[in-house]
C-alpha cells in the first residue's frame, strides 16, 4: 500500500460510511460503544470503540485471516488507515460529545519523523470528521515486556498534540499499577476475564474496588469492558465504575448504525469524573445487536483493531 494520500484509500459506502481496501480484502468500521452511567442512573453513550470487519467477497472473515496476509511493509499504513476510517465513521454520527477509541502500536512509529506524520495524519481526519482531537482516544496494550519509556513519552506526545490516552488489557500477565501511573493515560481498560475472576467473591471486588479508588485517585478512568450479563453491570456500579462496556449493553455495529435511533444523546449529560458510590441503575439498556453483517463470534477480553 503506497503511502499516497491519507484519503486516496478511502471509499464511501451507498450507505454513507467510510471503508477501504487491501489486496482481496474491503475494510468496514465496527462500533461499539462505551457507556457512560450517569448520577441518575441513566446510561448515555460516551465513546466508542472502532473494531475492523474485513470482507472477502461480501463474506466477513475473521481480522486474523487479513492480518495474516499483509505484507510487513504495510503494517504501518494499514494501522493508519483503519484509525482513519474509525474516526471518520464516529464522525459521522454527528454526536456532540462521543469519542472514538482506536489501537495504537508507538512501536510502529520509532522515528520522530514517522511519528509526527501519523499525528498529523490523525488531526486531519479528526479535522475531517468535525472531531476535536480530544475527542480521539488512543488505546495501546499494557505490557510489562513493552518499553515503558516508549510507551509514556508516546502518552506525553499525543497528550501535548491533543489527543486522549488509554491503556487496554490492565490485569493480563504483568499488569503494574505502579507503570500505569508512569505513563498517566487517561482511560485504563480492565482486561475482562482477569476483572471477571475478581468479580467472583467478596474479597476479589474489594481489591478491585481498592485498584479503581487508586486509579481514580491520580485521574484516570477505569472502564470494564466485555460485560455479558446484567449482574455484571450491578457489579460494576458497586464498584463505583462509571464506565463500561460489553454485549450486555449493546453489541457492535457496523458503521453507519443504528445507535443514533436507539441510544440518542441525552442533553446535559456531564462527562462527570470522580470515584462515587452510585446508586443501583433505575433501567436497562436492550441488548443491540450486530445488524449490518454476519454477528461476530464473541470474543470477550481479546483485542481487536
Amino acid at each position: 500500500m503506497a503511502p499516497k494520500s491519507i484519503f486516496s484509500n478511502l471509499s464511501r459506502e451507498a450507505d454513507g460510511s467510510w471503508s477501504t481496501t487491501y489486496a482481496p480484502f474491503t475494510l468496514r468500521s465496527a462500533l461499539q460503544p462505551i457507556f457512560r452511567r450517569l448520577s441518575d442512573g441513566r446510561f448515555d453513550i460516551d465513546s466508542f470503540e472502532g473494531l475492523v470487519r474485513p470482507y472477502q467477497a461480501s463474506q466477513l472473515v475473521p481480522p486474523a485471516q487479513l492480518f495474516a496476509q499483509i505484507h510487513p511493509d504495510d503494517i504501518e499504513a494499514i494501522d493508519s488507515i483503519l484509525r482513519t476510517i474509525h474516526i471518520l465513521n464516529t464522525g459521522a454520527l454527528a454526536r456532540s460529545r462521543a469519542r472514538i477509541f482506536v489501537n495504537f502500536h508507538p512501536g510502529l512509529f520509532r522515528t520522530p519523523a514517522k511519528m509526527q506524520q501519523e499525528v498529523e495524519r490523525m488531526r486531519l481526519s479528526a479535522h475531517e470528521a468535525g472531531m476535536a482531537p480530544d475527542r480521539i482516544v488512543c488505546e495501546v496494550a499494557e505490557n510489562k515486556g513493552a518499553d515503558t519509556r516508549l510507551v509514556a513519552d508516546f502518552a506525553d506526545h499525543m497528550r501535548a498534540m491533543g489527543f486522549r490516552v488509554a491503556i487496554a488489557d490492565f490485569g493480563a500477565g504483568d499488569s503494574d499499577i505502579e507503570r500505569v501511573k508512569l505513563i498517566k493515560p487517561d482511560y485504563v481498560k480492565f482486561e475482562a476475564a482477569w476483572a471477571r475472576n475478581f468479580m467472583r467473591n467478596s474479597a476479589g471486588a474489594a481489591l478491585l474496588r481498592l485498584i479503581v479508588r487508586q486509579f481514580v485517585a491520580e485521574g484516570i478512568e477505569p472502564i470494564f469492558e466485555a460485560l455479558e450479563e446484567e449482574r455484571e453491570i450491578d457489579l460494576c456500579v458497586d464498584l463505583g465504575v462509571a464506565l463500561m462496556q460489553g454485549y450486555a449493553l449493546a453489541r457492535p455495529e457496523l458503521a453507519p448504525t443504528t445507535f443514533n435511533e436507539r441510544f440518542p444523546e441525552l442533553l446535559g449529560a456531564a462527562r462527570a469524573t470522580g470515584f462515587k458510590q452510585s446508586l443501583k441503575p433505575s433501567s436497562r439498556l436492550p441488548a443491540g445487536n450486530e445488524t449490518r453483517g454476519p454477528k461476530p463470534v464473541k470474543t470477550f477480553g481479546k483485542r481487536g483493531i
